[in-house]
């Protein structure tokens, strides 16, 4: 598998010597009119506590003037090029050069105005299937390798206007294909932070990856059958799923665009509810977000209760949660129920009928078509339009070179090709599954359903065997309904495991509510071992 590109070695030297000047003027060895004030700024700097450092606690710390931007993009910096490739952690493909730039422009007008932006200097890892202007995006294929688009995708632009920086692209599996692992022929093999030996799940590990170490403050992924919720569950993170047709999926490099979803990435529920929150909504390049009007509220934080179980009524779907579990998630997840009674919820069985038919054929092989429209609406390169020219670029794994091959000549349903692969809200076969799945939710008056969100822990890198569990493709891609995973605990090897809440389409707050209530009285949450605090 070839190594990662390496990153522009003037870059880090700038980033080098910019710390070495501020060090040197700490120390007196340089003098400036200002050499008192730099002491201060350093010495306040040094006392914000980086790890698992939220967007409220950053925006305080600009707020008391004991953090800049430029300051927190820098530490991050520092925390890249100490952890990622120096432990094999190989989370990030490429970070932004203008990323200090751009800090250092958001603290000037911090300056002038005195007001923060919801998401003012924030630093974000985003998946390389993003569209990011003028930094490279290849899906974690070789045959992209140099693309910089011309614009950013949705999310990215809304979150720059938010004033969130993008800080670096993230490692990923190679055109998002499987949730195994993410590896990709750009760069390698991500490793899970919680234990070396083991996947972080794919296909968004990268971001997983760096959000779990600290080396970002938030991440995008995305999500066609697993890809932010796998990740996340095996990262002790927060990962969101929102309903297909909520949120924008226009410049992501698609996979299968009728499941495609991109979203938050997160150490808390709170920070992925103020992703979501300059993300929804309606976009005209995304027809399907049409469906969004009227469901968005005037904000998502006001959900964010501590007290969101209390006279909650969860129902656990137990065709996901009792078939093929391991004994150690099948402790953490009869524990994590016992917490949500000791919160105030009730807690009911669900069984969805005729749940193994309803399920079935949902998947359609339209990667051909997404990616051919993909390549002739961004990229434009006369070598590159079709799959075949992906194939001939070569340096893929065998894994992807099956994929690819497969479809080249398949298209459509594996079985019943006559039935049309439309969308959630046209699809027959999907409306069907997701009305089974509320009706039942309705009859037992349920907020959500809850399940492990993998029913076995992380497999070990090359054990393909390792790979059992996934619940997150079964039920949310296919309905087109909203799944959150949150931390639930460890197992063995203190490798996380995820707890997955599924709601009703669109019901975003209720799933918030849910989530927040879970995460506030469980607090599972913790960094991984060996990627502490940097000193100086």
């Amino acid at each position: 598998m070839p190594r990662k590109t390496p990153r522009n070695a003037c870059t880090y030297l700038s980033y080098t010597l910019r710390l070495a000047f501020c060090l040197l003027l700490v120390s007196g060895s340089v003098h400036t009119p200002t050499q008192a004030q730099s002491r201060t700024t350093t010495t306040r700097t040094a006392q914000f506590e980086l790890l698992e450092a939220t967007i409220s606690d950053i925006h305080r710390a600009f707020r008391n003037r004991t953090l800049t931007s430029e300051q927190l993009v820098s530490a991050y910096l520092d925390r890249i090029q100490t952890y990622d490739q120096p432990t094999r952690l190989n989370a990030i493909i490429v970070v932004n050069p203008e990323a200090i730039a751009t800090a250092r422009a958001l603290d000037v007008e911090f300056r002038k105005t005195g007001k923060l932006r919801p998401l003012h200097g924030i630093p974000v890892i985003v998946k390389d299937n993003f569209n990011t202007k003028g930094l490279q995006t290849t899906g974690g294929s070789v045959a992209l390798k140099g693309f910089a688009p011309t614009d950013d995708a949705w999310q990215v632009r809304k979150l720059r206007e938010a004033g969130a920086i993008v800080l670096a692209k993230s490692n990923m599996a190679e055109w998002a294909f499987t949730p195994m692992h993410s590896q990709s022929s750009i760069a390698g093999e991500t490793r899970n932070p919680y234990n070396l030996d083991y996947v972080p799940a794919g296909s968004s590990g990268g971001t997983a990856a760096a959000v779990a170490t600290n080396l970002g403050t938030v991440g995008l992924g995305s999500d066609t059958g697993n890809s932010i919720r796998g990740p996340s569950s095996h990262n002790a993170l927060v990962g969101f799923r929102t309903s297909l047709g909520l949120v924008s999926r226009y410049g992501i490099i698609p996979l299968y665009t009728r499941n495609d979803v991109g979203g938050p990435m997160c150490r808390t529920v709170e920070d992925a509810v103020r992703l979501l929150e300059v993300t929804a909504g309606y976009d005209p390049n995304d027809p399907i977000t049409r469906n969004s009007q009227g469901h968005v509220p005037k904000t998502y934080t006001q959900f964010l209760r501590k007290d969101g179980l209390k006279g909650a009524r969860i129902g656990v779907l137990r065709q996901l949660s009792d078939r093929n579990i391991h004994p150690e998630i099948k402790q953490l997840f009869d524990q994590a129920i016992a917490d949500m009674t000791k919160a105030g919820a009730q807690v009911v069985d669900v069984t969805i009928p005729d749940f193994d038919s309803l399920r079935a054929n949902q998947w359609c092989a339209e990667f051909r078509a997404d990616i051919e429209t993909y390549l002739r609406t961004f990229v434009r390169r006369d070598t590159l339009k079709t799959l075949e020219d992906i194939i001939r670029v070569g340096g893929y794994s065998d894994l992807v070179r099956d994929r690819l091959t497969y479809q080249q000549t398949h298209s459509g349903r594996a079985t019943h090709p006559e039935i049309p692969c439309g969308d959630a809200y046209t699809d027959p076969l999907r409306i069907a599954f997701r009305k089974a799945v509320e009706a039942e939710m309705n009859r037992l008056r349920v907020d959500a359903l809850i399940y492990p969100s993998w029913n076995y822990p992380p497999a070990r890198i090359g054990d393909d065997k390792g790979y059992k569990g996934d619940n997150s493709q079964v039920v949310a891609p296919a309905t087109g309904l909203p799944a959150f995973t949150v931390p639930m605990g460890y197992t063995t090897g203190d490798l996380p495991a995820g707890l997955q809440f599924l709601g009703r389409l669109f019901d975003e707050p209720t799933l918030i509510r849910l989530t927040y209530g879970y995460e506030q009285a469980t607090h599972h949450r913790k960094p991984p071992g060996g990627f502490v605090t940097l000193t100086r």
